[in-house]
This record gives structure tokens, C-alpha cells and sequence, in this order.
């Protein structure tokens, strides 16, 4: 199979052939139609992550929003068949732990990330192995495409998750988000589609003007104006929740100052080797205003049949956040111009 291979942290991927996945007992091999190209992978291009002991391997394929067809399954897999359209976690559970058993398996205890750990190659890739499978791949909706399902990918199903499920976004709220890349759009649209108010704040107009066109209720351009001090005029006293979707030292405090009293900071974002993993916070202030601070991390595959309904009923419209599509060959590129934040929405690894 042709795969993008990371040979050196920051330089092109090499674009070579790769001997084809083979199932393990309990897992799949898939057929990858779509990939997203998110932030997380430039942080693994660039080898973000020594600090946390998280940092990828040389000699690896990246990659981790795949959506395709099963090729092939292993001996012991019960509920996916050969043919099925599916899409795949990023956080893949092992099925059997407490976290895995209760509806967790985004934090599983024996948890592996695709596209960042050894034991599993990511999907810049004609074609993936996936552990577990019947625990971890997600079947689609037949009016769901594979290019809209990539873009559900991690930063779609992780802006879901930390709204819908980590902070219980109702209707009305007020939700400012901070940084309208990918993780970001995803949010405004999603709040909107929650029945809550997003603020989108960036330094781009035009990233805010497609954060409008998705959503969000008022834009706020954080190079222009102070962007806790509007959202604080915008909504008459603070955000109910605010999203990171940046990691950076700046836009996390911003996150949390443009908070009302008991609001919810939510963490996305990753941080960049600025920071190393660590960010100073007015604790004393979020203490006296009874500030909650969530991390969210992807999905548990057991509510992702929630998010796949509501594509399917054109309630989200993840596909509408797509900005270009490329092939392997492009990825690199696509990957360098995150460095500089010249992305366009969400950007998409597609095969013919």
C-alpha cells in the first residue's frame, strides 16, 4: 500500500509503499476512503510532546481520522463484517476495562491513539489496522459520506464531546470559542446546533467569517480588541462556557477570564513546545468565582451513534466545514501551512 511516512520531525513525509495492515484476532483492517488533517498530527509532524513522554516515532505513519470500507477482520471479530462503512476513533479502547465497560473508552486504562503510537500506524495510508474492533469501529448511516465523516475526525467528534457531554451545553448559553481552526469551527457549529449562543474569537477575519457562516451569534477579532473584555460587553457579564481550541498560554487565559462567576472552561487545545504542556492560571480568581476547569479528550465510540445521527438528519453539517481536499502527496504541504495557521477549515485527505 502507499503511505505517508514521518522520517524526520518538521520535513516532507515520504510518500512510499508499505506493506498492507494484517488484522490481529480481535481487530479490523480498513480500506481508508478519507483522512482528516488536524492540528494534533502537525504536533506529532513537528515532535511535539517529549514532555509528556507523548512524543511519536520516527519512521511512522501519522494520521488518525480515517473513514472507509472493512477489507478484512480477524478470528474473533462478532459485529463487523467485511464491507461495512465505518468510521474510526482515534482513542481506541481495549472494550474490557471499567472505563471501556461504563461508556469511557476515550480514557480506556489500556487505551491506544491512532496515528501517535507504535502499536497502531496512523492513516495517511491506503489502508489501517484497528484493534478491537468490534469495540472501536462505528458503523455509518448509508447517507453519511466518507468525506464528511473524516471531517467528523477528532476535532468534530472532541468539540462534540466537550460541549454536548464534558460542559452540557444547554440552550441560550452563551459559548465562546477561542481559535476558529478546525476543532474550533466545529465547536461554533455544534453550539449552534445546541441551541446555545457561540462567540467565535480569532486573529483572521477570514476565519471568522467562516465561523459566522457556520454559526456563531458574533465574532470577536482578538488582534483588534480586548477579547475578554468584549465578551464580557457581548454577553453582559461572561460566557456560561468557554472552549480552548488554540493551546496556547494566551488563548486558555483568555478562555477562562472571559467566564461569568460558575462558568466552564473547557481544554482542547494542545499545547506547542511554547508552553510544554504547562500554562499559569488566576487560580485565586477561579476559585472566588467558582470557575470549573474540564479537559476533553475525543469520544467514547459509545455515544458516537448520537453525533452520527444528527449528521444524518442534517442537524450538523460537519462536511460544510471542509475547506480542500488533497491527496498523499499534498499532506506535507498541508502540514507546513498549519505552522503559519494558513489552513482553510478543515482539510481532508481523500483517495480516488
Amino acid at each position: 500500500m502507499r503511505a505517508a511516512v514521518l522520517r524526520e520531525y518538521g520535513e516532507p513525509l515520504d510518500v512510499t509503499e508499505l506493506p498492507d495492515p494484517e488484522p490481529t484476532p480481535d481487530g479490523a483492517v480498513v480500506e481508508v476512503e478519507a483522512c482528516g488533517i488536524c492540528r494534533s498530527d502537525w504536533h506529532a509532524w513537528q515532535g511535539h510532546g517529549e514532555w509528556a513522554d507523548d512524543q511519536v516515532p520516527l519512521d511512522y505513519v501519522l494520521g488518525h481520522e480515517p473513514a472507509g470500507r472493512v477489507v478484512e477482520v480477524g478470528e474473533d471479530v462478532d459485529r463487523v463484517a467485511v464491507g461495512d462503512r465505518v468510521v474510526v476513533p482515534f482513542s481506541l479502547g481495549c472494550g474490557g476495562c471499567g472505563e471501556c465497560r461504563t461508556g469511557h473508552g476515550n480514557t480506556c486504562e489500556d487505551g491506544l491513539a491512532l496515528g501517535f503510537e507504535s502499536d497502531v500506524p496512523g492513516a495517511f495510508a491506503e489502508r489501517v489496522g484497528v484493534p478491537h474492533a468490534d469495540h472501536n469501529l462505528q458503523t455509518l448511516p448509508d447517507g453519511v459520506s466518507f468525506r464528511d465523516v473524516a471531517a467528523v475526525g477528532c476535532r468534530y467528534m472532541t468539540a462534540f464531546h466537550a460541549l454536548a457531554h464534558r460542559a452540557d451545553v444547554g440552550g441560550g448559553d452563551w459559548v465562546a470559542v477561542h481559535g476558529c481552526g478546525g476543532v474550533g469551527l466545529s465547536a461554533v457549529q455544534i453550539a449552534d446546533a445546541l441551541g446555545a449562543r457561540p462567540i467565535a474569537v480569532d486573529v483572521s477575519d477570514a476565519a471568522l467569517a467562516r465561523a459566522a457562516d457556520v454559526g456563531a451569534s458574533e465574532t470577536v477579532n482578538g488582534s483588534e480588541t480586548d477579547a475578554v473584555e468584549r465578551i464580557h460587553e457581548i454577553t453582559d457579564g461572561g460566557a456560561a462556557v468557554s472552549l480552548d481550541a488554540l493551546g496556547r498560554a494566551e488563548t486558555a487565559r483568555n478562555s477562562v477570564q472571559c467566564l461569568r462567576s460558575r462558568g466552564t472552561h473547557v481544554q482542547v487545545g494542545l499545547t506547542t513546545d511554547a508552553e510544554k504542556g504547562e500554562v499559569s492560571l488566576p487560580t485565586d480568581w477561579m476559585t472566588r468565582w467558582e470557575i470549573d476547569w474540564l479537559g476533553s479528550r475525543g469520544m467514547p465510540p459509545a455515544r458516537f451513534d448520537e453525533l452520527l445521527a444528527m449528521v444524518d438528519d442534517g442537524t450538523l453539517d460537519p462536511g460544510a466545514l471542509v475547506g480542500r481536499e488533497v491527496g498523499l502527496d499534498g499532506v506535507s504541504d498541508r502540514l507546513a501551512a498549519m505552522t503559519d495557521y494558513d489552513t482553510d477549515g478543515i482539510e481532508i485527505l481523500t483517495f480516488e
